[in-house]
């Protein structure tokens, strides 16, 4: 038996490309091969499970069985490869769960073990329902199409596995410009081919709010861009019910008081420096400005509806509150505020917002959520918030250290890691320059991050949940979503999932011999309808040696 990594040169690493473990991504955390070839029997073959009453693995039994008798994915190294002999043959596949239980949180078993022998039953064992779909996930991408026939190779196979991280996400912005949900499910399943758990739904912002409210229709009415760019309550639970299905978790952020200009086109009486001109930039991090009177109890009433209502209608227990840009000279420059803190002596702009989110934490711990919040209110301003609450680092790298160090469970975001908008220069329209988050993100500077890197008390590495990368929306929409997205998270899919070091050397792992693995991986996504871009000319992939930064002599 092989273990998961082989070591060589450069050119090795061309060679490697017939190891199995070539075509998995993310990488298993254990995983053992063999030589032989076995081939899987078409006309019969049928995937089973000893539970029958779990939606989640009668829909994922249907999706895979589908997948595997109608793929046939041919990796991009094969391209000149003969008819592989194979000694065996592989009749079913056999998904035992140790309990029907779908209940999707931050504490869900994920892990699963699959073995593929020289010739018969194939076993995927899991202890709950999503840790068979990650393990039906790898089976499918052990199967490569070989002169007609579906093979396997390098049998015998086993593969222990199971994710480094809790939170493994991706934030899509679906108000600045509207995605129609067949992208937004589309999107769902790429995260599954790449064993992503979490979508982080951003709601609105300041430009639209598409999703329906019942409590409050006014702002759909006034907020979308159209009738054909609405969320209406069955389409959100058909988003829900589809992310469940792959082991998604769909978390909502309606971000609330900063980034709220569109709230003044339906209540401007709540608001505070609402669309200021031409000077916007002094009252808003882009424009048009707006953001709720945080000293108006009708602005915390109107939060108040929105929390409860969508609360209701997003299942998942994580409630993402934003937090993010929040700028203080709007406040300040409001007469109603000024009035205010000037008849409450020990109030301040500060004091306020931080009593807001105090206020805004402690409904939704009411609500029977778990608030998330973006790090500035406690980095900067100095919240104390409830310990439950999870903070999202987007600032800096160093932020992630900060927050453990304050005993607050974190998910890492920074900009210059993980923002996958930009690289596309500024979206004013006026304005020739470049993008306040310049440039391009390529996927070897997501892959090398490690959101544990400065932390070594294991007990705040604990604290550390995972990731998400982010694709904000100012300029992309369903007919960019692809390319901007992927293969690039799926460098980060890798790294949430197995971490960032080899375990058998307990060494970052080399870009070289990654790779191929992902261009591979880009290459399967394609067949299944995610146009993911390249990473390389394919010459480069096949040829690795040949395509290396240069060294002075």
């Amino acid at each position: 038996m092989r273990s998961q990594y082989l070591p060589g040169t450069l050119v090795a690493v061309a060679v490697a490309l017939a190891s199995t473990v070539q075509a998995l991504w993310p990488i298993p955390t254990s995983y053992q091969d063999g030589k032989i070839g076995v081939e899987i029997k078409r006309s019969d073959f049928m995937i089973k499970s000893n539970v029958t009453s779990s939606s989640v693995i009668n829909a994922a039994i249907e999706r895979y069985q589908y997948l595997i008798e109608h793929e046939y994915f041919e990796s991009p190294y094969d391209f000149n490869e003969s008819t592989l002999k194979t000694s065996g043959m592989i009749y079913s596949l056999q998904v035992d769960v140790q309990s029907a239980q779908d209940v999707l949180d931050l504490e869900t078993d994920e892990s699963y073990t699959l073995e593929v022998p020289l010739e018969g039953k194939a076993v995927i064992s899991a202890k709950t329902p999503f840790g068979a779909v990650r393990g039906l996930e790898s089976f499918s991408q052990l199967i490569v199409s070989n002169t007609g026939r579906k093979i396997i190779k390098n049998a015998p196979i086993k593969i222990v596995d199971s994710p480094k991280f809790q939170h493994r996400g991706i934030l899509l912005d679906t108000s600045r410009n509207f995605y129609h949900i067949d992208s937004i499910l589309r999107t769902l399943d790429a995260m599954a081919y790449n064993k992503l758990n979490t979508l982080h739904w951003y709601a609105i912002s300041p430009f639209s709010w598409p999703i329906e409210s019942k409590v409050h229709p006014e702002m759909n009415e006034k907020g979308a861009y159209s009738l054909d760019m609405r969320y209406s309550y069955d389409d959100v639970k058909k988003v829900i019910n589809y992310a469940k299905n792959r082991a998604i978790r769909v978390m909502p952020e309606f971000d609330m008081p900063g980034n709220t200009f569109i709230v003044g086109e339906a209540h401007p009486e709540i608001m505070s420096c609402l669309n200021k001109q031409p000077n916007w930039d002094k009252f808003a991090a882009e424009p048009p400005s707006g953001q709720l009177n945080i000293a108006d109890p009708r602005a915390v009433t109107f939060a108040f509806d929105i929390l409860s209502e969508y609360s209701r209608l997003f299942v998942d227990l994580g409630f993402h509150m934003g937090g993010g840009s929040l700028n203080l000279e709007c406040w300040r420059s409001d007469p109603t505020i000024e009035l205010y803190v000037r008849d409450h002596p020990g109030e301040s702009v500060e004091s306020l917002m931080v009593g807001w989110y105090t206020q805004m934490i402690g409904k939704i711990g009411d609500l029977g959520k778990i608030p998330h919040l973006r790090e500035e209110a406690v980095l900067n301003f100095n919240l104390t918030a409830k310990n439950t609450t999870i903070l999202q680092a987007w600032v800096s790298e160093d932020s992630v250290s900060k927050i453990v160090d304050k005993g607050y469970r974190v998910i890492a975001s920074p900009w210059n890691r993980y923002y996958l908008d930009c690289g596309h220069g500024s979206w004013l329209l006026n304005f020739e320059g470049s993008s306040w988050c310049d440039p391009f993100k390529g996927w070897q500077q997501i892959y090398s991050y490690n959101p544990l890197t400065n932390i070594t008390d294991p007990e705040k590495q604990k604290l550390v949940l995972g990731g998400e990368v982010a694709l904000w929306s100012a300029q992309s929409d369903e007919t960019t979503v692809d390319r901007y997205l992927w293969p690039r998270a799926s460098a980060f899919a890798e790294i949430m999932w197995s971490g960032s070091t080899d375990p058998v050397t307990n060494t970052t792992r080399d870009l070289a011999r990654v790779a191929p693995r992902l261009t591979e991986h880009r290459f399967r996504m394609v067949a299944r309808g995610i146009m993911a871009e390249p990473i390389a000319p394919l010459w480069c992939v096949r040829h690795p040696e040949t395509c290396m930064h240069a060294v002075a002599a």
